[in-house]
């Protein structure tokens, strides 16, 4: 058993883009919370204080230099923190080391990754040194895939207060999204594509639905490649980048539960255009877009004004069918961007829930549905601008 860790909560990437978005969000937040211990983390000092001053978080802010590139400085940053709060990416190209970390010290680990190829070598390599040292290292904690991750738990949840079981089949429609994806999302893309290409198995990994549970297969997922109409919802839908990440989290959350959502769960995502030609036209021209991977899309370090930030959103429909016909309804909306301004706050209260609320979570390497449930969900209500509800 290690000795009490100096913090809570060390945020590591502070001075980069997001990372600076939660150390403010955590500044201001838990202003008058003297109890929460706090840190701000990253490669330069000078660049630390600098940040802490212009966030307007306290002059006592503590400040820990580590590097991705000094394994010695990121063990020794994880020994002094409960929860390491990480928005260094892509990961597959800066993360491994201090996963590796965290898993033997007993560190919990949040991020924001959306790789589902390195997650999956993450959990081969050190799931057993995480249950085995207590470590609760739980990836993607943002936009990707927080809102759909719990928006399917949410919905799964009240079909087995209504029906007596889980849903097999549920949709995930994105109703309504206004906001950019961030740099270090289009980084983590463009770091997959390259790694696919270089190797055929990280290419396997990423066209498997079950990447992410392993030693479970199950049935044939739709593919969800190109536009189509959905008359139940009047509406054009077309593919949804996120959905080769969030689809994988949901099945893996599944898996933790126990398949709570059955064996033969079915599960997609899709962005709904409208309806008519418009919706058509749209959905076709959202299907062909490349912007994300291409040399336009947002850089890592680059992002939204505050006033673009607070002017975004996002609705997020999830249609659950039983194999009887039964049907149930909800949703999942937030405040503010889904890449910055939203996911900055996701990531901060998935720290904060570990720290305080799923305290009987074992180690080993989670999803956020498993590890943190309705505990998650109450605090992102309270706390960060997300409204879970049924619809009908």
């Amino acid at each position: 058993m290690r000795k009490t860790p100096e913090f809570d909560i060390v945020v590591y990437g502070a001075t980069g883009y997001t990372g600076r978005l939660v150390a403010e969000y955590l500044a201001r937040e838990y202003a008058d919370d003297k109890t929460l211990r706090w840190a701000m983390a990253g490669r330069n000092a000078e660049k630390l204080a600098a940040v802490r001053d212009e966030i307007g978080a306290p002059a006592e802010t503590p400040l820990v230099v580590a590097d991705a590139s000094d394994p010695a400085s990121l063990y020794a940053m994880v020994e002094r923190t409960r929860v390491v709060l990480t928005t260094v990416g892509p990961y597959q190209l800066y993360g491994s080391e201090l996963v590796a970390a965290c898993a033997e010290s007993g560190t919990d680990y949040v991020d924001l990754c959306g790789e589902p190829a390195w997650m999956r070598q993450m959990i081969d390599a050190h799931a057993d040194a995480a249950k085995a040292s207590g470590a609760r290292i739980v990836f993607s904690c943002g936009f990707d895939s927080i809102p759909f991750d719990l928006g399917v738990y949410y919905l799964q949840q009240a079909a087995n207060e209504r029906f007596g079981g889980p849903v097999s089949r549920v949709k995930g429609r994105v109703r309504k999204m206004k906001g950019t994806f961030s740099g270090g999302t289009a980084a983590s893309l463009k770091a997959t594509m390259a790694a696919a290409k270089a190797n055929p198995e990280i290419y396997q990994l990423l066209s498997n639905h079950f990447a992410l549970a392993p030693g479970f297969t199950g049935p044939e997922q739709p593919p969800a490649s190109k536009p189509e109409y959905d008359a139940s919802l009047d509406s054009w839908a077309a593919p949804f980048i996120m959905a080769a990440i969030n689809t994988r989290n949901v099945h893996r959350s599944n898996s933790l539960l126990g398949h709570a959502y059955g064996e033969h769960f079915v599960y997609d995502e899709m962005l709904l255009t409208g309806p008519g030609e418009q919706g058509k036209a749209i959905a076709e021209a959202v299907a062909s877009d490349r912007s994300l991977s291409s040399d336009e899309a947002p850089k890592p370090g680059e992002g939204p004004t505050a006033q673009e930030r607070e002017n975004g959103y996002y609705d997020i429909l999830f249609i659950g069918e039983s194999d009887d016909g039964k049907t149930i309804k909800a949703s999942v909306s937030g405040k503010r961007d889904p890449g910055y301004g939203s996911t900055s706050r996701m990531i901060a209260e998935s720290a904060v829930c570990l720290v305080r609320d799923a305290t009987d979570t074992a180690g080993g390497i989670w999803t956020t549905a498993p590890a943190m449930g309705e505990r998650l969900i109450k605090r992102l209500t309270e706390h960060a601008g997300l409204t879970f509800k049924l619809e009908d």
